[in-house]
């Protein structure tokens, strides 16, 4: 789990001493080892250390003497997020708002084959029968459209870069 190291140091910071340590690790493994599928756990690390956590709850339930540090640094035992932080949230929506811009800006056929063919999911077959082209026509203007759209994020293109269109329309013309 890449997630031990971290759930080491805590325990380790709660003055557990190191055969415990050794035990609750192996015991959370085992838990993991014991569920019938993982596939509905969204964040392994957050589990795993809600895991440890439940069992220090458990054997101190069961000791008739407990340290008041545990006690304490259990409940600052951390939950780590594996959801992306505002920041990178922030960039993906520029960088999404900035390839339907790049979209957008395509020549009409192009611009409309790309939107049934990465947006909407259609087949090559599907689009050519839509829009009564040949599908090596669907084929071209795919691979000319994602070039298009990704010589500009290459080239840097900003948002506020007003040659942006007529560089993709120049490249559309000349290739």
């Amino acid at each position: 789990m890449p997630h031990e190291p971290a759930v080491r140091r805590w325990l380790a910071r709660s003055r557990i001493p190191e055969d415990q340590i050794d035990d609750l690790i192996q015991d959370a493994y085992c838990r993991f080892a014991g569920l019938a599928s993982v596939d509905a756990i969204a964040k392994p690390g957050a589990y795993f250390f809600q895991i440890v956590r439940n069992q220090i709850a458990e054997n101190m339930r069961r000791a008739r003497v407990v340290r008041i540090e545990t006690v304490t640094e259990l409940d600052a035992l951390p939950v780590l997020s594996e959801e992306p932080g505002a920041e990178r949230i922030f960039a993906a929506r520029r960088e999404l708002a900035e390839v339907i811009r790049l979209i957008d800006s395509l020549p009409d056929r192009c611009r409309e084959v790309i939107r049934l063919r990465k947006i909407e999911g259609l087949s090559q077959k599907q689009i050519a029968s839509r829009l009564g082209v040949t599908e090596s026509i669907v084929e071209n203007d795919v691979a000319k459209g994602m070039r298009l759209i990704s010589n500009s994020l290459r080239d840097g293109a900003g948002e506020n870069d007003g040659g942006l269109v007529q560089r993709i329309h120049g490249r559309a013309r000349n290739g």
